[in-house]
């Protein structure tokens, strides 16, 4: 008998022929979180095993896990053998010790000489044989021990789930750069794309001197909380300053926003053009403040080839906050540095800018001559 993290896996099972791809690049990343940590990972008919893990560590293996896309449910438990004898002595290390209960059997070795309801029942007369306190309850449990009889006289004992990210596996659509400022919203529209299977490359704009060094500390902290989810991250910080001094003196104030938010996007369509990437990443959401409207969404549209994928663009406020919190992002977000896109922030921003006219300002500045010196900062380092 051995302790044991089982782990179940999400849309994989959906995959035809080239299911076994998915698969590899599933359990590359199970490795991948697994790093530092003692262990043998394998596969055992639709179930995935850690094992060999020292006993202690046993909740931090379970707890990385649980951050790995492609992971739709995973239990810690025991492997044992299959027979009655067996498979009671590791139900005694996770049985409750008074309540009500039932025994749950999935039996996937059809073979086996008593059925799924007779195993249950078994295992449930020696609990109440041994704990009077335990009462049965197959309705409405208080507890659930759950019993997987397998193949090659393997069975697996656990008394309870937990819910993985599921999505994909990262790494198997694709890659792309994610317009990451210290806010609540670009985080999690990373993460909602690594869901999807996108390796996510961080792209962050800063204001130096007029934002400080802690608005930089906090998208790095950010950015390795995203990691526990996509591997390691590679996060570029690149300074809009003379941008954006530039665009104060010689344009339209209400202007403002949206002119810098173009310049980002050349800049980061550039960045990702010449490491290969396939897209662009923002947390833009329909509405949400005077820049994202959709003359405000189409203008910096207009600047760039690339697709501009925008996962939050239907979510409200209150529903970006509650995955921010689900995934741990909430209170870095929160703390009161500023970004580059509050430097020059008109009183009246304009909320339905016509292109025409942006264009018709943007003449007033060199654009070629602004980027290539933004570009020139550009500053990459690795997070994990």
């Amino acid at each position: 008998m051995e302790k044991v993290v089982i782990i179940r896996y999400a849309e994989i099972h959906l995959k035809g022929k080239n299911r076994g791809y998915f698969e590899r690049v599933f359990a590359m990343n199970l490795e991948r979180s697994l790093k530092g940590v003692r262990h043998e990972l394998h596969r055992t008919s639709g179930r995935w095993l850690v094992a060999k893990f020292p006993e202690e560590q046993a909740e931090d293996v379970a707890r990385r896990v649980s951050k790995v896309f492609g992971v739709h449910s995973y239990s810690l438990g025991y492997e044992t053998g299959s027979t009655l004898e067996e498979i009671y002595e590791a139900v005694r290390l996770v049985a409750p010790k008074s309540g009500t209960f039932k025994v749950e059997t999935h039996r996937g070795y059809k073979q086996y000489p008593l059925n799924s309801m007779e195993i249950s029942a078994e295992i449930g007369a020696r609990m109440l044989e041994d704990n009077p306190a335990l009462t049965v309850d197959v309705h409405t449990p208080a507890h659930t021990v759950y019993v997987d009889v397998r193949q090659n006289g393997v069975a697996l004992v656990f008394g309870s789930y937990g819910a993985g990210p599921g999505g994909m596996p990262v790494g198997t659509a694709g890659e792309g750069l994610l317009l990451i400022s210290g806010g609540i919203d670009s985080p999690v529209a990373g993460y909602m794309m690594a869901k999807r299977g996108l390796v996510v490359e961080l792209l962050h704009f800063h204001s130096y001197p007029y934002t400080n060094e802690g608005a930089k500390e906090k998208v790095v902290a950010l950015s390795k909380i995203l990691s526990a989810y996509t591997g390691v991250v590679r996060l570029t910080t690149v300074s809009v300053t003379h941008i954006q001094e530039e665009i104060h003196k010689k344009c339209a104030a209400e202007l403002n926003v949206t002119l810098l938010r173009r310049f980002m996007f050349r800049i980061a369509e550039r960045i990702a053009k010449a490491r290969g990437l396939s897209c662009l990443v923002t947390g833009e959401s329909l509405g949400q403040v005077a820049s994202q409207t959709m003359e405000g969404l189409t203008s910096s549209n207009a600047v760039v080839t690339l697709p501009v994928l925008r996962p939050l663009i239907g979510f409200d406020k209150e529903e970006i906050i509650e995955r921010a919190k689900k995934m741990g992002t909430y209170e870095t977000s929160i703390l009161p540095y500023e970004d580059c896109c509050t430097v020059f922030l008109p009183e009246f921003p304009a909320t339905r800018p016509k292109l025409e006219r942006i264009e018709r300002e943007e003449g007033a500045l060199d654009v070629e001559a602004l980027i290539a010196e933004s570009l020139a900062t550009a500053e990459t380092v690795r997070l994990d």
